[in-house]
């Protein structure tokens, strides 16, 4: 009798039983380990791939199988490790392997076992379980290793001062390191294993977290939230906490996702930094700088208040010398004619239009710009730091909320625009006695405008105060100061190309001042200034073609002043028609031709040197000329450009007719009035330029 071939006995075992070893090992290692908590208790699976293994090395590998066999069960060593086996069970279960295999050949061969076949099973048997056991210890081990890893890293992060919070790629958060909890002053246990828009809304509710600028700080706003969505690091947020325990804190976050091996997105790490301390030594020196400048606006703004009160007592005083003189002359007219009280009365008016001369001298000294481009909303914020003091430490104060809209840039003096700001905001502050808000809006106006709105919570104007709101010469309590300070703001916004006005609200309740003017083109920044100004020129260059001057237009909103020019041209042979606003003189020019126009530099609804440029584009050989009784010496060129003349008031009849009655060519000899010769910068007491 041949001895039997064990591997071969083996092989054909598996190959007509490996399902029935397959259940049966399953079936007595449940019954072995029934303590093990076992997901989903599948213990069949793996035991058919370790036969299914054994099966295919026996058949192909032949006596290389003994050695072949436990690389392959190595690894199920580490798999019954995480399925929390003990070594014991992993013991029993080959074991019970060793006995099924000889039971199924045991019956398979009339209860008859082979020395040889016995002792192969023996010997696979003891390799797997050795390097099953092996493979165990080995991960056992290096868990061992991270364990005690770990509790170091938890013991050095509850000591630092930067909390640590970690999430997932669902936003759950699923590590907290007790620095976070004691930044917070709370808790954070409450968060853990949760998603966080459903888990942290609550805490930061609890401890009223917001922004610095006191906005509410939402479960968005955190930066591991911010990092998974964007993909990219979020640095520097800051949030503000009151601590239950009491007192403020100020937390800076930052959050960064973490990425796997294969560049997948695995989740996010936040830290939580204290900037408290920070922070308040930061508002202390904002506090004290502020403070200086607060006190030093304040120096100048009086400085400048009690100037223009000198200088608006001064003036009032010599105007009334000069208006009792005119009535005293105009008593005597009343009763005898005499030539030499018209030569006084003309005189005095002479003297008058000297005096006001003066006083924009006075303005035009005070104005030595240095024009830039400027930035109006960072413009609009230096004022209102500079003013806050003034607005806010008041018995009733006045609060201001900004409404900016990055309407750009202006071409204007940067001290000066700031200056401006500040000293509307303080005129709208004292509308309201009892406090209240002013509301700052900036916005653009299309391409070539932007304005600049300072809105208040006082009274609506009358119509009478609105239309003298501007005048210099009020003889109202205090109005004065006020009006003269903004008659000069007036004069240097048209300087800049804009308008300065005021206005109600529509809603009946409160007023506004209103700055308007050109916005700085990016083209037109880059571009040198003269090439600018040229370019929003458009100059005839054929002389004029037409006769003797016959018909003019007068546009004043003055209905007196409109009348009485066009009484005296029409005793000098002209023929004269009056429009009272410029939107009548465009509907007036558009029915008929007229010669020439004698225009009034500030009206409500359009200035002056708008209309000119609107009716230089419709008629472009015609007489233009600007009446004005503001200094034009600041005036921009791109405006003188437009007009042939410049009449500053009281009128020079004699000028104004020698003016009208150029005939053709007559216009050409001086050129534009921007353009003029070394005469064009001196406006002579007459006031005329050309």
């Amino acid at each position: 009798m041949s001895a039997v071939n064990p591997i071969q006995a083996l092989s054909d075992l598996l190959q007509e039983e490996r399902e029935r070893v397959a259940r049966l090992w399953a079936k007595r290692l449940r019954a072995e380990t029934y303590e093990v908590d076992i997901p989903g208790r599948d213990l069949r699976a793996p035991l058919r791939r370790l036969l299914d293994e054994l099966a295919r090395l026996l058949r192909d590998r032949g006596d290389d199988a003994v050695r072949l066999w436990p690389e392959v069960v190595r690894s199920h060593g580490a798999f019954r490790y995480s399925q929390s086996f003990d070594p014991e069970d992993l013991t029993r279960e080959f074991k019970s392997l060793e006995e099924v295999l000889l039971y199924v050949y045991g019956r398979r061969n009339g209860n008859s076992i082979e020395p040889e076949v016995a002792e192969l099973i023996a010997e696979l048997v003891w390799e797997a379980h050795a390097a099953a056991q092996a493979s165990y210890a080995r991960v056992l081990k290096t868990e061992e290793v991270r364990f005690r890893e770990a509790a170091v890293m938890e013991s050095v992060l509850n000591q630092v001062d930067v909390g640590i919070l970690l999430a997932e790629v669902d936003g759950t958060v699923s590590f907290v390191t007790p620095p976070v909890s004691r930044l917070m002053g709370l808790p954070m246990r409450a968060v853990l294993g949760a998603r966080a828009a459903n888990t942290l809304s609550p805490v930061l509710s609890q401890v009223n977290a917001r922004h610095l600028t006191g906005e509410p700080f939402k479960v968005t706003d955190m930066p591991f939230l911010r990092a998974l969505k964007e993909k990219g690091p979020v640095r520097g947020v800051m949030m503000v906490v009151e601590r239950p325990s009491g007192g403020e804190a100020t937390l800076e976050l930052s959050a960064t996702p973490v990425w796997e091996e294969e560049g997948e997105l695995a989740g996010a790490i936040q830290t939580f930094t204290d900037r408290t301390e920070a922070v308040n030594k930061t508002k202390a020196l904002q506090s004290a700088h502020g403070e200086l400048r607060r006190l030093q606006g304040r120096l100048l703004q009086r400085t400048r208040q009690q100037a223009l009160g000198q200088l608006a007592s001064g003036a009032a005083h010599a105007l009334n010398n000069f208006l009792n003189v005119l009535r005293l002359r105009i008593t005597l007219l009343q009763r005898e004619f005499k030539a030499e009280h018209l030569e006084a009365l003309d005189k005095t008016v002479g003297q008058i239009g000297e005096l006001v001369a003066r006083l924009q001298e006075f303005n035009v000294q005070r104005t030595q710009e240095q024009p830039t481009d400027v930035p109006v909303d960072q413009t609009v914020r230096e004022a209102l730091e500079l003013a806050r003091g003034e607005l806010e430490q008041r018995e009733h104060p006045v609060h201001v909320d900004l409404d900016l809209g990055s309407p750009g840039q202006v071409r204007a003096d940067a001290g000066f625009f700031r200056e401006l700001i500040v000293n509307l905001l303080l005129s709208a502050r004292d509308r309201m006695e009892n406090g209240g808000r002013l509301r700052v809006t900036t916005r653009a106006e299309g391409e070539p405008w932007l304005t600049l709105r300072i809105e208040d919570e006082g009274p609506p104007y009358a119509v009478e105060e609105l239309t003298q709101l501007f005048d210099p010469l009020r003889r109202d309590t205090g109005a004065p100061q006020l009006s003269l300070y903004l008659a000069v703001a007036r004069a240097q916004v048209q300087r800049w190309g804009g308008e300065l006005t005021a206005e109600n609200s529509t809603s009946g309740h409160g007023a506004a001042f209103v700055v308007r003017l050109p916005r700085v083109h990016e083209a037109a920044a880059q571009a040198p200034r003269g090439e600018a100004s040229r370019a929003e020129v458009t100059r005839p260059e054929a002389p004029r073609r037409f006769q003797k001057t016959r018909r003019v237009l007068v546009v004043d909103d003055d209905l007196d002043n409109a009348r009485m020019m066009a009484e005296v041209l029409g005793e000098e042979g002209y023929e004269v028609q009056v429009a009272i606003s410029p939107e009548v003189a465009l509907g007036m020019w558009d029915r008929r031709r007229f010669d020439a126009a004698l225009l009034d530099a500030v009206m409500p609804e359009m200035s002056g040197w708008e209309l000119a440029r609107e009716l230089r584009q419709r008629s472009p050989q015609t007489l233009l000329a600007i009446v004005t009784g503001m200094d034009v010496r600041g005036q921009n060129r791109a405006n003188l450009a437009l007009v042939d003349a410049v009449f500053r008031k009281p009128i020079d009849v004699g000028a104004l007719d020698d003016f009208l009655g150029q005939s053709e060519g007559g216009a050409g000899e001086g050129g534009p009035a921007g353009e003029a010769g070394p005469e064009a910068p001196d406006l002579g007491p007459s006031g005329i330029q050309h």
